[in-house]
């Protein structure tokens, strides 16, 4: 045998040899988990769910499909359990008592800052949100929700109106009087464009047709569902993300700057309420604060009204007969279906209100709601203790999408609303966290806007925004789906908001 044959064979020998030990290793570490598992329960934590993987655990089957995850472990471990999501141990607790436990824990027990932070602090910027102390964070939500009190919501109304209006006059795709368009595209535009004229500013508004467009894509992309479990994972994307951060706080700093050296001031914008916000001890807030929290504002304020207004385009196609019995409720309240409305006047509109009611019930933006465990917690009525090494999750959307409360609850229909009390009458439970009166949610069966002190601030808005949208698109046009498909798209959850597969093509005709 040649020296040439016999080295080849040997390094052969070696690969082998090195494969079979990576493949015992693999095995060995599959039967030790098993082994743990099986023999060696901790009767004094939740039941864990099986898994074949150690470290990957249940990563892959709730990513998936996390709804269907949270009911299937529902029914064979109960509402309390444990899964492991690349190595880290998740306690999840559904129901309303989940609810009350996790999302009203107290602040000495749980903690938002510590999960939340290394995902948000690189896209807003420092010192606000989740990268300060919770005290200053309730005082910042105080600074937003002050600019989105209803007083100033019907200032927006005929600005949104114009934007989505002005939006589908001039885009390519609503050429001629019919046609094929990918809607979740459509409605990621008009959101962006109808919430930055409201609330960003004039400035920001014009900047979105060309560089600022091209840096928010860039922050977006940093949302990253890894980068709660590895946020230093070195992706290309972080790197931009990294970099339109800055160039984006620049951009904020400039315009903030030309403000403050006596820029006319057109509307009662976001920005001019930060720029004259004072903290408690007095301190104005800071410009880089003020440039921070408006890239947050930006960012958590697209993805929601987006992927909503979204779905229910979608549905509306799958459904026309809905899309036909908006019109006509427009026709019948607001007489005129081509004039301009009034905020009073989409307070008239129910079945546009059912309609944005029963899309978040049935597509919550957000699936998972996650706290850090500070001091072991114990479960009422149960022997178990959650560690402090443990992550609790609350999903209160499975309580919207169970037939225990909506009966048929996998059907989209509006007018389950119109037997149903306002979602606002169970909120009976309210508390001030240092912005104001918000509801516990401990007793409600909805809560697409969470609850507790994390609660979001820009409910009223987000409906207004929807309103203006949905009632602006029927007037627009009449959908359907495209020839040979029926239903709607199923949920992409590859993303941190829940949102809808694409592609997901509709067929419109103007009216």
């Amino acid at each position: 045998m040649s020296l040439p044959v016999l080295l080849q064979n040997l390094l052969f020998e070696h690969k082998l040899e090195k494969a079979v030990a990576i493949t015992l290793l693999i095995s060995l570490a599959i039967v030790t988990n098993i082994v743990q598992q099986v023999l060696f329960k901790n009767p004094n934590e939740p039941p864990v769910v099986f898994h074949w993987l150690p470290v990957v655990g249940s990563t892959m089957t709730y990513g998936i499909d996390p709804f269907k995850f949270f009911f299937d472990c529902q029914a064979k471990y109960g509402d309390v359990y444990t899964f492991i999501l690349l190595g880290r141990k998740v306690t999840v607790y559904l129901g309303s008592k989940g609810n009350q436990f996790i999302l009203n824990g107290k602040l000495k027990d749980i903690n938002a800052e510590e999960i939340y932070s290394v995902l948000t602090t690189p896209v807003f910027g420092k010192d606000v949100v989740y990268d300060v102390p919770i005290a200053k964070f309730m005082e910042q939500k105080k600074f937003i929700k002050s600019g989105l009190q209803s007083g100033a919501l019907p200032t927006y109304v005929p600005l949104m109106q114009d934007e989505a209006r002005d939006f589908i006059k001039g885009d390519l795709r609503f050429k001629g009087s019919c046609g094929t368009v990918q809607i979740p595209k459509v409605m990621a535009q008009i959101t962006i464009f109808t919430a930055s004229r409201c609330l960003q500013g004039i400035e920001v508004r014009r900047k979105l047709d060309n560089t600022f467009a091209d840096l928010y894509h860039a922050l977006d992309d940093g949302f990253q569902p890894i980068n709660f479990m590895l946020p230093w994972f070195p992706l290309p994307q972080n790197r931009r993300r990294d970099i339109a951060q800055k160039k984006m706080t620049q951009i904020y700093a400039d315009i903030i700057k030309a403000r403050r050296a006596g820029a006319e001031k057109d509307c009662e914008d976001m920005l001019w309420s930060l720029m004259g916000s004072v903290y408690k001890d007095g301190t104005p807030m800071p410009d880089s604060e003020i440039a921070h929290m408006m890239i947050a504002l930006l960012m958590a304020g697209q993805h929601s009204s987006s992927v909503t207004s979204s779905w229910i385009m979608l549905h509306l196609a799958a459904q026309p007969e809905i899309m036909e019995e908006l019109y006509q409720e427009q026709l019948s309240v607001l007489g005129d279906a081509s004039s301009p409305f009034t905020y009073e006047d989409i307070q008239k509109l129910p079945l546009v209100t059912n309609v944005i009611r029963e899309t978040l019930r049935l597509h919550p933006p957000i699936h998972s709601i996650l706290r850090k465990v500070k001091n072991p917690l114990p479960i009422e009525g149960t022997s178990w203790v959650v560690p402090p090494s443990h992550v609790l999750l609350a999903a209160p959307a499975t309580m919207g999408k169970s037939d225990e409360y909506f009966p048929n609850a996998d059907k989209w229909d509006p007018h389950r609303w119109e037997a149903m009390a306002d979602p606002a009458d169970q909120e009976k439970e309210k508390m001030d966290y240092g912005y104001g009166l918000v509801s516990t949610g401990a007793d409600s069966t909805y809560l697409p806007f969470g609850a507790g002190r994390h609660r979001c601030i820009g409910e009223q808005f987000a409906y207004v925004q929807l309103t203006v949208v949905v009632t602006v698109m029927v007037r627009e046009f009449k959908l359907k789906n495209v020839e040979g498909k029926s239903g709607v798209v199923a949920t992409d959850y590859s993303s941190l908001f829940s949102r809808p597969m694409e592609p997901a093509f509709v067929q419109w005709e103007s009216r």
